[in-house]
């Protein structure tokens, strides 16, 4: 009692002690948990080929233990249910000759039976099988009522080298209560697990090496396009974006990752050519109206004229406007190319539409209007102002002698359509998409002071893509008609 009594004690006293030792080093980090997981990161694969394969060998490893025991529990339940069966019967049959009394002093085992015994319940050795001939009582122990225990013994009383089931059977005779003791050999379970066991641990290993090396083996050969895009994309430059990854015949995951990858390399030298090619035109563009301009200053240097000089300044200052208003346009190209949000605020595009038009009556061709009364759009006033004022550039640049200005309100698309005609020449079915390319103008023969920079187009889409919506190059039956379509502000 003494000693039950103080291993709690002592156990208690042991968790207390230590137990503030390990919550000083988590609070630090320096313990050994924080040691075990640093460890665990250094020994974790740090390839998907090594990932896999160990992956795979553990979770097999793991199946075939868990068969294997589930096999050898089940043969070994097996035949010892049917040693335990024949002990049963054998014993059964014991108590109920000693309950009739006709009991002999030798008794004489049955079939796979290795010893029998009756004892009563004082203890003495009423009847034995010659093995037990001689000898006490099996057990200490008396029942102290009628009924059937079934045992498994080891080491056994009679040839112990193997394990034995025993049945205890007690039964009620004319002289008190008796208890017979039937034990058969488990040699056949033992043998059969001894067999198994060997078998299977040659097998299982040898399937699980088996398992990682195939693993190993078709991870590799999965991994091997990866490795061939990993490298070739490493090889690519800026100035190599022609070059394309090899795409493997599998059609499978890795196949739709290279044409994945060689689409996105397919936009980033679509990107670069139109880059190239812008520098190239607004340097152009930039280049016109600065030799104009030297050239003016330096005819105004060479004839110091006063009468020239109102000639000469009015150019200079034309020309320094047209620079300004490249120089605008290009900025505002860089702010819409970049990634940042669009503007949201809620803005009546109905009167931005009115102020546009507003600020043209006293053009050589004025602006006719069909607004509706109210059309709110997220966005910004900015943004929106310089679309509609470049559509309507656009076609007083090339009307004849009529410019239509319409905004509808579309509730069931929840849109606004902003439309913008003109009776001037009208644009090809086949350049309708080329117009919103930046720097293009489908008359060459028209000086620049008319055409523009060839920018307004590109900059009025641009915005509507940024805002959500759309600008296209529709049907008419005579001039141009540029429609934008805006989403409507759904807070309103």
């Amino acid at each position: 009692m003494s000693d039950s009594g103080a291993a709690p004690a002592h156990g208690s006293g042991s968790a207390t002690a230590t137990g503030s030792g390990p919550a000083r080093a988590s609070a630090t980090g320096s313990g050994p948990a924080a040691r075990l997981r640093a460890a665990g990161r250094r020994l974790r694969p740090r390839s998907v080929r090594a990932r896999a394969t160990l992956g795979a060998t553990a979770v097999v490893a793991l199946a075939l233990g868990a068969a294997s025991f589930a096999l050898l529990g089940i043969l070994d339940g097996r035949l010892m249910r049917g040693a335990q069966a024949d002990a049963e019967r054998q014993a059964l049959a014991t108590a109920a000759l000693a309950a009739r009394g006709r009991l002999d002093s030798v008794l004489v085992p049955g079939r796979g039976i290795e010893f029998l015994q009756v004892v009563d319940a004082k203890g003495r050795v009423l009847a034995a099988s010659p093995e037990l001939a001689g000898r006490p009582a099996l057990t200490p122990t008396r029942p102290g009522k009628p009924g059937t225990v079934r045992n498994t013994w080891k080491p056994a009383p009679v040839r112990g080298e193997h394990r034995l089931r025993v049945v205890q059977v007690t039964t009620v005779t004319e002289e008190g209560l008796v208890t017979v003791y039937a034990g058969t050999s488990l040699r056949q379970a033992d043998a059969a697990d001894e067999a198994i066991t060997a078998a299977l641990a040659v097998a299982v290993p040898l399937l699980v090496l088996t398992v990682a090396l195939v693993t190993w083996r078709v991870t590799g050969w999965a991994l091997r396009p990866v490795e061939a895009i990993r490298a070739e994309v490493a090889e690519i430059s800026e100035r190599d974006l022609h070059r394309r990854v090899p795409v493997p015949r599998s059609q499978d995951e890795v196949a739709r990752l290279a044409v994945t990858m060689n689409a996105t390399l397919d936009r980033l030298e679509a990107a670069g050519i139109r880059q190239r090619r812008f520098i190239a035109d607004a340097s152009h563009e930039l280049r016109s109206p600065i030799t104009v301009l030297r050239t003016q200053l330096e005819v105004a240097q060479a004839h110091p004229d006063p009468a020239l000089w109102g000639e000469l300044v009015g150019g200079a200052l034309e020309d320094t406007v047209r620079l300004q208003d490249l120089a605008s346009d290009l900025l505002l190209l860089a702010r819409l190319d970049t990634s940042e949000p669009a503007p949201d605020s809620a803005v009546d595009l109905a009167e931005v539409a009115r102020e546009a038009a507003r600020a043209r009556r006293r053009d050589r061709i004025p602006v006719d209007l069909e607004i509706a009364d109210e059309a709110t759009v997220p966005g910004s006033a900015l943004w929106l102002s310089r679309l509609v004022a470049n559509l309507l550039d656009n076609a007083q640049r090339h009307a004849g002698q009529q410019v239509l200005l319409s905004l509808r309100v579309d509730r069931d698309r929840g849109t606004a359509v902003v439309e913008v005609r003109d009776d001037g020449p009208g644009i090809p079915a086949a350049d309708r998409e080329r117009v919103f390319e930046r720097f293009t103008r489908l008359d060459d023969a028209r000086s620049r002071d008319e055409g523009g920079s060839g920018l307004g187009l590109a900059i009025a889409r641009d915005i509507a893509t940024r805002l959500g919506g759309t600008l296209a190059a529709l049907d008419s039956p005579s001039g141009a008609r540029l429609v934008a379509t805006l989403p409507l502000d759904a807070r309103e």
